[in-house]
């Protein structure tokens, strides 16, 4: 066919490929006509519009029923704890009208009898307020229209209820009419939700939870649509998870059966239905075996013994043997010789006994002692970890004061080898000097008296820096000075952090000045 539809403008003259693209159209749509007719009762289209119409009908019946409750309340408020179905309330409003009348009416076709009589001792002591009587017809006409709708939408779960078995049987059976359409209805069509996979099955309805799921990297849903099904119900919550699995496979398979098989029949999922009950019987028994103390759902009795305490692996004393010469009174008298063999059991046992009582004693005054070691331990923990605390301390004040000194004669080692080699340097450049130039020994009496003159300088330098030295320190010694007056007035510590400050200002001060007077040393040598 296909090879003839291709091969066809050739074959037939006068036809052109304009003509093809119109021919093929009627004839899609001549099959489909054809599809339809041949099977009325797979239309789908019937069920997502009635459980849509259903759902439209249910929103409109709460609101009408609570503008109701709101209108009539003014008039009768304590109607509302009385009845609490809607319906109901409508019905009873609509019968009754002004609440005067509630006491010559009958209500046993609506209520049961204690309510009738509860309602009609609060209609006598009501709060409400007077409502004329075209309000009162207003309310009326409006209950009228909630029982009406409510009529409306019980005939509409009759027809979706009977749509439902002629088109998906199997599925009816395994969820119900509701949710088996509202399944239909999110996914377009039957044969749509018959390509769909189990695991898409079990998520519809929830695809926002899933993508935030994906997109914030948390838990995917476990269940949308399907968990209104009555299977899922029954189930305790930490076992909705695995049967709404189990529910979605079968589901899955189900629809397949209803979307593209020729049968009409529920077997499959009468069968499946069963099995998933079987399942959730399985896994409750498991949770009650755990529970129980036993995989197979049935507890272990365990025999009772006085010597075993809870949560014991094994007894804690060896079980005692019976000892039939204790019962024997032969004997107790005066015996002869051969025949004292139970006497000295007796005594034997006797010995035994209280050989045992001073080890008990032992035993229990052992314990005794290291409780008291253990308390005295327990006691003694903190002063020891105080003692640790200042020990570490003092060792830490320790190491740094070393690190200190072996840097300070690291330092000065260094400048006295740079000393030594500027000297051996000078003398070898002398010797050289007087070798080579005669004219060395003129320059070198100008020299002298240079040096003479730095000399002078230097000395006059170090008494400046002596002074300024012996100055700070007084300084520091006053300071410290009224630092421990301060400390024993307030009992601060504020003064000996200043001291710690200005020592540390001192001693970063110190070494800059020695660095300056071997800068003019050298400056002087050369």
């Amino acid at each position: 066919m296909r090879g003839l539809r291709t091969q066809l403008s050739e074959l037939i003259t006068g036809l052109g490929v304009q003509d093809l693209a119109p021919m093929s159209l009627g004839l899609s749509h001549s099959l489909s006509r054809f599809k339809l007719k041949f099977s009325p009762d797979k239309v789908d289209t019937m069920i997502i519009q009635a459980i849509g119409l259903l759902d439209d009908l249910d929103k409109e019946l709460n609101t009408y029923a609570m503008r109701v409750r709101e209108w009539y309340g003014w008039h009768f408020p304590e109607l509302s704890k009385i009845v609490q179905d809607n319906i109901q309330y409508a019905k009873v409003v609509k019968l009754m009208g002004s609440r005067t009348n509630a006491a010559d009416l009958d209500f046993s076709e609506i209520l049961p009898e204690e309510v009738e009589s509860e309602l009609k001792e609060a209609a006598v002591i009501s709060m409400g307020t007077e409502v004329s009587d075209h309000d009162m017809l207003n309310i009326k006409a409006l209950c009228t229209q909630v029982i009406s709708l409510s009529e409306y939408r019980a005939q509409l779960f009759d027809y979706l209820r009977s749509r439902m078995n002629a088109i998906a049987p199997n599925l009816t059976v395994l969820v119900g009419e509701l949710v088996g359409a509202r399944l239909i209805a999110h996914a377009g069509s039957l044969l749509n939700l018959a390509k769909q996979p189990a695991s898409t099955v079990q998520i519809l309805g929830a695809e926002k939870a899933l993508f935030r799921a994906l997109k914030t990297k948390h838990e995917t849903p476990k269940y949308g649509l399907i968990f209104h099904a009555s299977l899922i119900g029954q189930a305790a919550p930490k076992l909705k998870g695995k049967i709404s699995r189990s529910l979605a496979a079968k589901s899955a398979l189900s629809i397949r059966i209803d979307a593209l098989g020729e049968s009409q029949d529920a077997s499959v999922g009468i069968e499946s239905r069963a099995k998933i009950e079987a399942r959730l019987r399985q896994l409750e028994g498991r949770v009650l075996g755990r529970l129980g103390g036993s995989a197979k759902g049935k507890p272990k009795i365990e025999s009772y013994d006085k010597d075993r305490k809870k949560d014991a692996h094994g007894l804690l004393t060896t079980a005692r043997a019976y000892n039939p010469m204790a019962d024997s009174t032969i004997g107790q008298g005066k015996t002869p010789e051969k025949k004292i063999k139970p006497a000295a059991a007796d005594a034997s046992l006797e010995q035994h006994a209280e050989e045992q009582k001073p080890s008990k004693k032992r035993k229990h005054e052992d314990t005794e002692q290291a409780e008291a070691a253990h308390t005295e331990v327990i006691a003694g923990e903190p002063e020891k970890k105080k003692k640790k605390k200042e020990k570490k301390k003092e060792k830490k004040e320790e190491i740094q004061e070393d690190k200190g000194q072996e840097e300070e004669e690291a330092i000065g080692e260094s400048e006295k080898k740079k000393k030594k080699k500027k000297r051996q340097e000078r003398t070898e450049d002398e010797g050289q000097g007087e070798e080579t130039n005669p004219a060395f020994q003129k320059q070198e009496t100008v020299g002298e008296s240079d040096k003479k003159k730095k000399k002078k300088k230097r000395e006059e330098r170090e008494q400046a820096e002596e002074e300024e030295l012996s100055h700070v320190s007084q300084k520091q010694e006053e300071m410290s000075e009224s630092g421990k007056k301060k400390k024993k007035k307030k009992g601060d510590h504020k003064g000996d952090e200043a001291q710690e400050e200005d020592t540390a200002m001192l001693t970063e001060e110190t070494p800059k000045k020695k660095k300056k007077k071997k800068k003019d040393k050298s400056k002087t040598s050369t």
